[in-house]
């Protein structure tokens, strides 16, 4: 029977909780970043020149920002369940494992019993 997982060895869940960690730190980053070019532009560009196609890359850039900001926040939504799961998988593996303990204690001292009652018909 497989051992509870430890640290040393993650599970396949702790790795795809590192991997979506670090997705979400680049996607915060992005979100990040795009909200300095939208609000450079914003402020740089004088507002009678916020028209046509400059008007259009600004109104892009802030939906961008808002749908990489959602994407994010997703994110941090699947990586706490992620980790909800990984608590409980831990927390059924050492019930399972304690819970074999138990058997295989009881299951030897049935045994050890059944040697005793079979040694003295023996005699």
């Amino acid at each position: 029977m497989p051992q509870a997982q430890n640290d040393s060895n993650p599970t396949a869940l702790e790795h795809a909780l590192d991997k979506n960690e670090a997705i979400q730190e680049a996607v915060e980053q992005s979100a990040a970043e795009l909200c300095v070019v939208n609000a450079v532009l914003t402020q740089e560009v004088p507002a009678h020149l916020q028209t046509g196609e400059v008007a259009q890359a600004i109104e892009r850039t802030e939906q961008l920002e808002s749908r990489i900001q959602n994407s994010a926040d997703e994110l941090a939504q699947v990586n706490l369940a992620l980790k909800e799961e990984i608590s409980l998988r831990a927390d059924l593996e050492r019930q399972l494992a304690s819970a074999q303990a138990a058997l295989d204690q009881t299951h030897g001292h049935s045994k050890a019993k059944d040697r005793t009652v079979q040694g003295s018909a023996a005699r």
